[in-house]
């Protein structure tokens, strides 16, 4: 496993002039230092890519300095760097004469960014080692460029598949570290995923495949607000295609920014990945007994799956109460539902502490904090930052968070306990041990099947709980648990 590398700064050096040799002054790359500065970005303060990377992109495109190419190079360097970041750091060990933990993590990250253009993309390799020795002259000093420029000479005397054939352990002696090393994921994660996916070796490979995948940007058409008609109508020229499975989702093929259209502005539409449509429609549809007119999202931030259901319920004259507990992510989620046609409310509140009387709803959401291992296309860092024993943190709130779900609906509605995690101790574990009482009082309650409830999604499992996958269903690997209260 990759050690964790560590968040220090260096001080730039001022450059050694050798007595009667003018200084050249480095060359600045507007590319590789934005993506440096990314790098550093998630490096140092532990943010996440796909929040840095936007603004420095917006604001190099308005300051001139990027066009198209420019924009799709830097997020490639970005995104490619991190997810490989493991692989990587297991490359550059080879070929630095000292542990890598005792490398500056500056220096490291233009080493990373060298090795993914040498062994990631099809930049020459002269190309590539130059740009990165400049690329460190200006960030760092002439002084470490030199050791960046004799450690990417190293890594450019073979391919990616020429190093991980020396680095990697054979298969039959150790699979789980040559699948990690090839594909670049943890040991313990590639171990978590096969167990939740069952089967052999062709089914793990093409998941953690999908993983190392840029996902299609993904749009939600509001329901009575925007139809997906119009966004496919909007968006023709991006090659825009339909969604897969959800009737409201539009894929933008050739990627640019979902802002420039009308709907997206206007919040009549969103961005949202097809795994979180599929399961607030699946929750939306699922029958429920008696009235239907109270819904409940009780984790809401950053409100994607809120605006979308109360766009659904607006439609059926229901009212959503939207709870997110951390007050930047509320205010995300009142911006989402802002322009909602139906009667809905935001609120600041703690899932694990209701702010809401018991059996007040007719069907609650509960789509609980987790590791996110299911998002890892989206979020290639966290797999180098999440930890086994993380789950042991996420693992009693997300119990107590389904056991108010539970209280919070009536008896005859629906809950539906969704994460962003297949791994097995955040799905089904958790429900089987909230409705058995493992930890608290039994619940009575029912399995819904949500299997028909995504009507033409394929490779569902035995049920009656669903897992989506980025191999098989194209989306993130959503859980969905329906459960209908009986007593």
């Amino acid at each position: 496993m990759p050690y964790i590398r560590s968040t220090f700064s260096v001080s730039q050096p001022q450059p050694h002039r050798r007595p009667g040799k003018p200084h050249r002054r480095p060359k600045k790359d507007p590319v590789r230092i934005l993506a440096f500065e990314a790098l550093r970005a998630v490096d140092e303060r532990d943010a996440y890519a796909n929040l840095v990377l936007p603004p420095l992109l917006r604001k190099a495109r308005e300051g001139g300095e990027f066009d198209a190419r420019d924009a799709a190079l830097a997020t490639e360097l970005v995104y490619g760097s991190l997810r490989r970041q493991g692989t990587y750091d297991a490359i550059l060990a080879q070929c630095v004469d000292r542990p890598l933990r005792e490398v500056d993590p500056p220096v490291l990250d233009v080493l990373t960014l060298g090795a993914h253009q040498l062994l990631g993309t099809r930049i020459p390799t002269h190309a590539a080692v130059s740009a990165s020795v400049e690329l460190a002259r200006v960030v760092l000093g002439d002084g470490r460029a030199k050791f960046v420029n004799a450690v990417l000479r190293k890594v450019a005397a073979d391919d990616l598949d020429g190093w991980l054939a020396r680095i990697a352990p054979d298969y039959d002696e150790d699979p789980e570290d040559h699948l990690g090393l090839v594909h670049a994921h943890p040991r313990w994660i590639v171990s978590a995923l096969w167990d939740a996916l069952g089967g052999g070796r062709a089914g793990i490979e093409d998941l953690l495949e999908a993983d190392n995948e840029r996902p299609e940007v993904t749009l939600v058409a509001r329901p009575g607000r925007a139809t997906a008609e119009e966004l496919l109508a909007a968006a023709g020229e991006r090659g825009a295609l339909p969604g897969r499975w959800s009737p409201y989702a539009v894929r933008l093929a050739e990627g640019g920014e979902p802002g420039a259209l009308d709907a997206v502005r206007e919040g009549r539409a969103g961005v949202q990945d097809e795994g979180s449509q599929l399961v607030a429609l699946a929750l939306a549809n699922a029958p429920v007994e008696g009235p239907d007119r109270a819904w409940l999202d009780g984790c809401a931030g950053p409100g994607g799956k809120a605006a979308l259901l109360a766009a659904l319920a607006a439609g059926r004259g229901a009212a959503l109460l939207a709870s997110e507990k951390q007050p930047h992510r509320a205010r995300l989620v009142a911006r989402a539902l802002e322009g909602n046609p139906g009667p809905y409310a935001v609120i600041t509140a703690d899932g694990t502490r209701p702010a809401w009387r018991p059996g007040s709803f007719d069907r609650v959401l509960m789509d609980v904090p987790c590791t996110g291992l299911g998002a890892l296309r989206r979020r290639p860092e966290a797999r180098w930052r999440r930890r086994p024993e993380d789950l042991d943190g996420f693992a009693p709130l997300q119990r107590e968070l389904l056991r108010q779900a539970l209280a919070a609906v009536r008896v005859g509605g629906v809950v539906g306990y969704a994460t962003c995690s297949p791994h097995p101790a955040e799905t089904r574990a958790v429900v089987e041990d909230v409705i058995k009482g493992r930890g608290g009082p039994a619940v009575a309650v029912e399995w819904v099947d949500a299997r028909p409830l995504m009507p033409g999604v394929p490779a569902l499992g035995d049920g009656p709980d669903v897992q989506l996958w980025p191999h098989l269903h194209g989306t993130d690997a959503m859980y969905l648990a329906l459960l209908r209260r009986t007593g």
